[in-house]
């Protein structure tokens, strides 16, 4: 992911996570907060409880790549924040996909297709 569209200092993380809206789902919570840019950015973030750091860069690389898939047709403006839940690493790549979908849709962060 190019570096414009990153999240990359833990200020912005903090700010995300103290005026964002929440949105939750089995395999992954997103927050979305607006940002007075042109682009959205990202940030995908794993705890502890997903257990080792092969496990969590794992889950990030698997969000980070559902999120890519869903670049082209995102809303401009905001700042997203994806945490990963331990049940992510055991799930279906579809799976993935699909919880990624449904909290950018529940989070209206996706242009309607034409």
């Amino acid at each position: 992911m190019n570096r414009r569209y990153r999240l990359t200092n833990s200020t912005d993380f903090k700010r995300v996570r103290r005026t964002g809206k929440t949105y939750a789902h089995p395999l992954a919570i997103l927050i979305a907060s607006p940002n007075d840019r042109t682009v959205s950015r990202f940030g995908v973030s794993a705890g502890r409880a997903l257990g080792n750091a092969v496990r969590r860069n794992r889950a990030k690389r698997r969000l980070r790549e559902a999120l890519r898939r869903y670049m082209p047709r995102m809303v401009s403006g905001r700042d997203i924040v994806l945490i990963a839940r331990p049940a992510l690493n055991e799930a279906e790549w579809s799976d993935v996909l699909n919880a990624v979908a449904t909290l950018l849709k529940r989070a209206g962060l996706l242009e309607e297709e034409s």
